[in-house]
């Protein structure tokens, strides 16, 4: 399965979309901030958020990535985009609540010293990632990564 995480009413063409609200195309209604997803563990093989990490609590930011990582099958892959902290875009909505940048992304992948603050569950950052394009977006591939090097998980 691939997953459009809250799609909206743009899901991506052979995805799986999930949403809040019940739109043309979303598959599955359920409250991306509710855990567990109704999803099977290792159910999906790619998953993609397209302006959505920046709308999730502050506070709950771990415990999404910690879902997202258990829907995915080993080494699946999530790919997002939010708008740069500070951005034109980040401020326009006034539903933003949640700032990453290239550096949040580093408390998911243990390669980083920043992984040890909070230890969630293992990303490896894709080379050439997060990106920054000039309309203020910020790009990431993420890789689920079972074991912790040096930790034998």
């Amino acid at each position: 399965m691939k997953l459009d995480i809250a799609c909206g009413g743009n899901k991506q063409e052979g995805f799986t979309g999930i949403d809040i609200r019940k739109l043309k195309g979303v598959d599955i209604v359920h409250d991306l901030e509710k855990f567990p997803w109704p999803l099977k563990k290792e159910s999906v093989q790619i998953a993609i958020a397209s302006h959505y990490i920046e709308h999730i609590k502050p506070w709950l930011s771990i415990d999404f990535m910690n879902e997202v990582w258990r829907i995915l099958v080993p080494s699946g892959t999530f790919c997002a985009s939010t708008p740069y902290p500070g951005s034109r875009g980040y401020w326009q909505d006034p539903t933003h609540c949640n700032g990453w940048s290239e550096v949040t992304f580093q408390y998911f992948d243990p390669k980083y010293p920043l992984y040890q603050i909070y230890q969630p569950k293992p990303w490896k950052i894709h080379d050439g990632f997060p990106t920054w394009q000039v309309v203020g977006n910020l790009e990431v591939i993420m890789e689920k990564v079972l074991v912790v090097k040096g930790e034998g998980k």
